[in-house]
């Protein structure tokens, strides 16, 4: 028996329009784990996976020897994980996965999942689907360097600042307005605008030097990617 909100997740995903007997082959043997925010789930060079976001949000990061980190991908409820490690025999997943936020997430069996996809060509179906979304994911990202609004940007770049910084569940951009200006391409009037909107919505806290994220799912939905998905984005402050 599925739970519900595990159900509810499976819809959202690239598996929704399975048929429940094809659904119930694809869970077995997997399980839920509830993850506490800031840990790290999956790193660079491990076996292959494939994760449902069940509830909160992750971020899937390359990181260079130096620290420096990039995001690939921000991950909320009904992402898929990992499938694009399943179908390459010897060659190790590359990323990292974090969760930014306390979160839960089900694990299915990689091997359930490769089985299921020779047996059914709608299985195979669902997953080059999901392929097919993440090739435009990355495209998205090329777009969105050059044709992201500021609040975009700005929203963007708190979320990999505090992400790369993150204490547990605390999610804080350490940054003056200046340096966010400049990390951005743009001057600090704009910037403290864009904060004191963001600050009027609940989206975040403002200190000397410092932005608290209050509500790092609703941050994501303001970025570029985002908004592309949805068909929603534009180019204006």
């Amino acid at each position: 028996m599925i739970a519900a909100d595990v159900a509810e997740a499976l819809a959202l995903s690239s598996l929704g329009n399975l048929a429940p007997a094809v659904i119930e082959q694809l869970t077995q043997r997997s399980f839920t784990r509830d993850i506490k925010a800031g840990t790290v789930i999956h790193r660079d060079g491990e076996p292959p996976f494939c994760d449902l976001v069940v509830s909160g949000l992750f971020r899937a990061y390359v990181a260079a020897p130096s620290g420096r980190t990039m995001t690939i991908r921000y991950c909320r409820r009904g992402a898929l994980m990992g499938t694009g490690t399943l179908f390459n025999p010897g060659v190790q997943a590359r990323g990292n996965v974090s969760a930014l936020i306390h979160s839960r997430l089900l694990r299915f069996d990689s091997a359930v999942i490769r089985a299921a996809a020779n047996k059914h060509v709608e299985v195979s179906a669902a997953l080059l689907r999901e392929a097919s979304a993440r090739v435009a994911d990355y495209i998205n990202e090329l777009e969105a360097s050059a044709m992201a609004s500021v609040r975009q940007r700005l929203a963007r770049h708190l979320l990999d600042l505090a992400a790369d910084r993150q204490a547990g569940s605390l999610l804080r951009a350490t940054a003056n307005q200046e340096d966010l200006a400049g990390a951005i391409g743009t001057v600090r009037e704009i910037v403290v605008r864009i904060l004191r909107d963001m600050r009027a919505q609940g989206l975040v806290r403002t200190g000397r030097g410092q932005v608290d994220l209050l509500d790092p799912i609703r941050l994501e939905a303001e970025t570029f990617s985002r908004q592309r998905e949805r068909g929603l984005w534009n180019q204006s402050p």
